[in-house]
């Protein structure tokens, strides 16, 4: 590992807590491909599947906010443990529906309770920006934590693809949720390194949603999950059309793979000039680069072209939660950036779905145009609201920070 990223964890207590964050959120690219593959397995129906992870995605979109602002407030031991218990019941009873054969309204009940799951990425950049906030440092953190991101997809749809078709359907959605379970109690077992609750009266009045940057954020991010979610469903659907459907793990995870690699080599520059122009050239490569797909025939041209597209992802997502530092209170930075994952959720429950869908009717290659249009749409909200990503939220640390204190703070 590069020496910035070694100089990390100078900080006792990091190495803990990062660990125990990876486990925790190898479920995030385990659960829903987990779910379509079993449901595919067990029923063949892709458009339940992709309903089914659709669900999953937008309770936890509705959810995940709620639970972040209770962290904000009480802290993340106390809010933790109880709404994890209950995403791993819900776990458990959709795994029992499916085996079973259970009507289907009881599958989507159960999908709907696994939407409690905390954001544990969000809950790690918390302790990331506790102890290095205003240091060069804090960028190579982000850049870090959004490379374990991309590890977890890497190895994630891998580990639960290849259970669900090689042991037993539900052994995929089974494994995360043990490793959800593994990641949430060690995690919250470690309280040193736990950021300081801040009470009720801190946070002022309404939602960290209420900033006009964050919203521009939220909004865009819920067309770049709309790409994410219908790449994983179309991806399963075109290998398993050609007979390869087990591939369709190794296909995802070069995706991910690219997005790793760019986010190791993006830690470790620095840059001059405005990060909000990083952030909407970011958002257009994505969309760009979805372009190739819908012109693949066949698994090795679909693994480059997923490979060459993840290049774009890692740097828009760190530029992304640097952003969110300058778009609300610091007594909300949990709250703030559980937001953007809700985006990202919200769009992955329409991507999977739409994706789900379009693959019943016309099959996998004609779903590739859903990312296709999801990448316009996102290049079309980020230069609609590109204006309101360069006005500083008011209540950060009590002052508004000028413009260029925040170039100069992006730069070191």
């Amino acid at each position: 590992m590069p020496s910035p990223y070694r100089a990390l964890f100078d900080a006792p207590g990091t190495k803990g807590f990062s660990a125990a964050g990876f486990l925790g959120r190898m479920p995030l690219s385990m659960m829903g491909i987990g779910v379509v593959t079993m449901i595919s397995q067990l029923t063949g129906r892709y458009g339940l599947a992709g309903a089914l992870s659709a669900t999953i995605a937008l309770a936890a979109a509705a959810i995940g906010p709620q639970i972040s602002r209770l962290v904000d407030q009480h802290g993340q031991s106390r809010v933790l443990r109880p709404a994890t218990l209950v995403a791993l019941a819900a776990a458990a009873g959709l795994l029992l529906a499916a085996h079973f054969g259970w009507p289907d309204w009881t599958l989507f009940v159960c999908a709907a309770g696994i939407g409690s799951v905390p954001s544990l990425g969000a809950m790690i950049r918390a302790r990331w920006a506790a102890i290095y906030r205003g240091t060069p440092k804090l960028h190579t953190a982000y850049s870090f934590e959004s490379v374990v991101d991309e590890v977890c997809f890497i190895f994630g749809p891998i580990i639960s693809i290849g259970l669900s078709t090689a042991w037993f359907p539900e052994a995929g959605p089974l494994l995360a949720a043990c490793f959800l379970a593994a990641g949430v109690f060690w995690l919250t077992a470690q309280r040193a390194t736990e950021p300081a609750p801040h009470p009720r009266e801190h946070h002022g009045s309404g939602s960290a949603l209420r900033s006009g940057g964050l919203q521009v954020l939220v909004g865009t991010f819920v067309a770049t999950g709309a790409i994410f979610g219908a790449v994983d469903v179309v991806t399963v659907a075109f290998a398993d059309e050609r007979g390869h459907k087990g591939a369709a793990s190794v296909v995802l995870a070069l995706y991910a793979a690219g997005s790793c690699l760019a986010g190791l080599v993006f830690g470790l520059l620095r840059f001059a000039g405005a990060p909000e122009r990083r952030w909407l050239l970011g958002i257009c490569a994505m969309a760009v680069s979805m372009i190739p797909l819908l012109l693949v025939g066949n698994l090795p041209l679909l693994a480059v072209a997923l490979f060459v597209a993840g290049l774009t992802i890692a740097p828009t997502m760190i530029t992304t939660m640097s952003l969110i530092e300058e778009h609300v209170p610091r007594a909300q930075l949990t709250e703030g950036m559980s937001w953007v994952s809700t985006g990202l959720a919200v769009g992955v429950a329409l991507g999977s779905s739409v994706a789900g869908w379009v693959i019943d009717a016309a099959g996998a290659r004609a779903g590739y145009g859903v990312p296709v249009v999801s990448g316009a749409v996102a290049v079309a909200v980020g230069f609609l609201g590109y204006r309101r990503l360069n006005r500083p939220a008011a209540g950060r640390g009590g002052t508004v920070e000028h413009h260029s204190e925040r170039e100069e703070r992006h730069v070191a």
